[in-house]
């Protein structure tokens, strides 16, 4: 059986579709006045007030169990907000990994009191996570970790760093891949998962400015940090087990097809006016939302796969690898299509400013949540081929 072999042609059901309208009509209210080349950023913008704004009317935590203050609501709930977010342009990633991941890890692997205490927080948008995998040395080969929680009268003792850790800045918490015994060369074992309060003494945040002067990778480092002993969510050395079904969440969304559709949507309005106009343009829009509409036919099959407590791990992988490499042809062709043109100089600046923002990002596309490579391995072992 092939990696799409398992999937099958999923609508999302119509109690989840009807949210759309409510949350389309939000959020237009919400980012009227952000210009289009800050609505780019989308996921990768961050409004702490946004996000305190969305959980006031469900929509953080909408999945999660209502005992910890969530919506109770199923994955295609959620799925509808993530995709009206990023159409929208709404700068939503404030709580964005806590609402994705780091809730839902909580909640199948934490105690109680971790639930009970971290959950809530997150559906009234007032607890922002980060993720803490990569390192130096150790991206996409996260088996080779070397940042070590040692156990101790007190807990854990906490040494090492973290790299690329998106919105370590705005956030309270990580939760960190680490190892608690053995060594680097022992791989998957001796690998756990902490909680770490990102305001305990020896953690020194850094912010990474990009290519495109957002500085929102940051390395982490740990100096002595004393972590309690419920820091650790799950059982300690389970923690390859946990973060590689954290990562079947992390690969398979909108967030993989759509981060360059406000670009796409910009240009799509001004190449239907008259100045705008040229066959090029309309085959060039062809060519996108042909691919654009079986990749979220993908996507959303996937979803269904984890609604039903499957790890699609190929089929996610799959989705991720095509996906981004649309969102990164799609600021590429736009260049050539606009620059082509025999009057560049007629096309809008704003159009011109949201371009240069998306180009200057997109090498990002195929990076985070697993380099291009290593998904290419997952699918080939998905196929068979290895």
């Amino acid at each position: 059986m092939s990696v799409l072999d398992s999937l099958t042609l999923t609508r999302i059901p119509p109690e989840d579709e009807a949210l759309r309208a409510e949350v389309r009509a939000f959020l237009q209210e919400a980012v009227r006045d952000l210009p289009a080349h800050i609505r780019a950023r989308s996921w990768g913008g961050y409004s702490a007030e946004l996000s305190r704004a969305l959980a006031a009317h469900g929509w953080v935590g909408i999945t999660l169990a209502r005992e910890y203050g969530g919506g109770g609501r199923s994955a295609f709930a959620r799925y509808v907000l993530v995709e009206e977010f990023l159409n929208a342009g709404a700068p939503v990633g404030s709580h964005w990994i806590a609402d994705r991941q780091s809730a839902p890890l909580i909640l199948k692997y934490g105690t109680e009191a971790q639930k009970q205490f971290y959950v809530p927080r997150v559906c009234r948008g007032e607890a922002f996570f980060c993720i803490g995998m990569s390192e130096p040395g150790s991206g996409s080969d996260l088996a080779s970790v070397k940042t070590r929680a040692t156990p101790n009268e007190h807990g854990f003792l906490l040494n090492g760093q973290k790299i690329w850790t998106t919105n370590a800045q705005g956030s309270q918490y990580m939760i960190a891949l680490v190892r608690t015994s053995g060594s680097a060369q022992d791989r998957h074992k001796g690998l756990s998962q902490v909680i770490v309060d990102l305001s305990l003494p020896g953690v020194t945040v850094r912010p990474i400015q990009d290519l495109s002067g957002d500085s929102h990778f940051c390395e982490v480092f740990f100096d002595d940090v004393q972590l309690a002993p419920d820091a650790l969510i799950g059982a300690e050395g389970q923690g390859w087990e946990q973060v590689t079904a954290e990562l079947a969440f992390e690969r398979s969304g909108p967030e993989r097809l759509f981060s360059s559709i406000v670009l796409f949507d910009q240009w799509l309005a001004w190449v239907r006016t008259p100045a705008g106009r040229s066959d090029a343009a309309t085959r060039l829009a062809g060519k996108v939302l042909t691919q654009l509409s079986p990749l979220r036919a993908m996507s959303v099959a996937v979803q269904e796969k984890l609604t039903q407590g499957a790890s699609p791990i190929a089929q996610a992988a799959l989705v991720k690898e095509l996906g981004t490499t649309l969102e990164q042809f799609i600021p590429a062709a736009i260049a050539d299509d606009l620059f082509s043109r025999e009057q560049p100089e007629d096309v809008p600046v704003e159009l011109l400013l949201t371009l240069k923002y998306v180009t200057e990002a997109a090498p990002s596309y195929s990076l985070r949540g697993g380099t291009r490579d290593i998904l290419r391995g997952m699918i080939a072992r998905g196929l068979g081929l290895r």
